[in-house]
């Protein structure tokens, strides 16, 4: 699709994104909201200005590929396929239902859009490594990019594919880290101590850029840093707030896994909406 280069529009796109969010969340009564305002605007930036896809041509050969590691992000991920086309808007509102093509974590088997099935933590990046060697094996010359979770980089499997990347020189590989500080048990420092974030992956040879996951000007920046940058692979550590977007969301590790009541969607669509 087109990109949109105009980060004014890209904002207000992210804006109408969050609504969607908390709307669907909403209506299912179930669901993640914490982590899925927190990484809306990177998902944003990625299918609105970076990516090349055709929505109108989902299994365009030509077509960069998307991994959505933290998998129970997916309201955020879906709200932004609906945003480019790849569904109407009405579909949000299925959310998690029984049958419905919208679950509560990516099936690729039911929904438009979606390259892999994700949701247990810790397997995306492996898959995007995958979808790299590919796509180097096959010249077309597709880009893979993968969102993932600072909880989840606790994780063993991570790290076993940090190194495969870095070995492998898959300089057609971007990651993102929806750094938010906190995971559904607390304060990510509390749980399992990450830090030094970037001195870690730079030292497993990756690029490492940081940047402030909710200005877009930086989103966009970084993720041309990234196609520039060649014979490794690209970390982008977003740092990011959990519940971005609502006062009573933000920073509040309750709202990990738990959507909005009433009065709480009443309070976010008042604040989106100023």
């Amino acid at each position: 699709m087109e990109s949109i280069s105009d980060v004014q529009k890209l904002i207000q796109i992210a804006r109408r994104v969050r609504i969607q969010i908390v709307k669907m969340l909403h209506q299912a009564g179930t669901g993640h909201t914490g982590g899925s305002l927190s990484a809306a605007d990177i998902l944003v930036a990625l299918f609105l200005y970076k990516m090349r896809h055709k929505p109108n041509n989902p299994e365009w050969v030509h077509r960069d590929r998307f991994v959505l590691s933290k998998g129970h992000a997916c309201p955020a991920y879906y709200a932004v396929l609906a945003e480019c086309g790849y569904f109407v808007p009405e579909e949000l509102y299925t959310l998690r239902q029984l049958g419905a093509c919208l679950q509560g974590h990516p099936d690729c088997l039911l929904t438009t859009g979606v390259e892999v099935s994700t949701g247990s933590l810790g397997q995306g990046l492996s898959l995007a490594n995958g979808m790299a060697l590919g796509s180097r094996l096959d010249g077309r010359g597709a880009r893979v990019y993968s969102v993932l979770g600072d909880g989840e980089v606790q994780e063993g499997q991570i790290w076993e594919a940090a190194m495969t990347a870095a070995h492998y020189h898959l300089d057609n590989l971007c990651a993102i880290i929806d750094h938010n500080h906190l995971q559904i048990d607390g304060r990510v420092e509390d749980v399992m101590n990450i830090e030094p974030l970037g001195g870690k992956w730079e030292a497993f040879g990756w690029e490492v850029q940081s940047i402030d996951g909710h200005d877009m000007k930086q989103i966009m920046e970084a993720l041309d840093q990234a196609e520039k940058t060649k014979g490794k692979p690209t970390m982008i550590i977003a740092e990011t707030i959990k519940g971005k977007g609502v006062s009573i969301f933000e920073n509040q590790a309750k709202y990990h896994g738990v959507a909005p009541n009433d009065e709480e969607l009443a309070v976010a669509l008042r604040e989106l909406a100023a």
